[in-house]
């Protein structure tokens, strides 16, 4: 006895959905991706050699000190909190609406960055068009 085979049928995957589905992965996985660019900043901080010392004047000078902790205290007096609004509600205060004073900022060595920028944003909001860092001159190694 001879059994006849069936013929076989074609099967036949369908490309056009497969491209779809391959273009709709890469699409969200475009979308959903970030990109970020990894940078680094190399800092060579200069050292106060050489400097000239400030001049005595017979003008009122403001002082802001910060401590390595971040306080600041204003031509000798510690101020409460150590926040934007205070410091620049002690310096209106101190200077007397005179924002032609010379302002110094003297910093610890290990003060953190943000404290000095407050001090000088605070400065900058006020006006004052005199503003000084002070630092320490290096010392020679032997």
């Amino acid at each position: 006895m001879k059994f006849r085979r069936k013929p076989r049928e074609n099967v036949e995957i369908g490309l056009a959905p497969l491209i779809d589905v391959v273009f709709i992965l890469l699409l969200f996985f475009v979308v959903t991706t970030t990109f970020t660019r990894e940078t680094q900043l190399k800092v060579d901080l200069p050292e106060a050699a050489s400097g000239t010392p400030p001049q005595e004047t017979e003008l009122k000078q403001l002082e802001v000190v910060i401590d390595a902790t971040g306080q600041y205290a204003l031509n000798g007096k510690a101020l409460v909190k150590s926040d934007l609004q205070t410091l620049t509600a002690a310096l209106n205060k101190e200077s007397q609406g005179d924002y032609s004073l010379p302002l110094m900022i003297s910093a610890d060595a290990k003060t953190p960055h943000q404290a000095v920028i407050t001090a000088m944003d605070a400065a900058g909001k006020l006006g004052f068009s005199h503003l000084r860092i002070t630092t320490v001159e290096a010392q020679a190694t032997p």
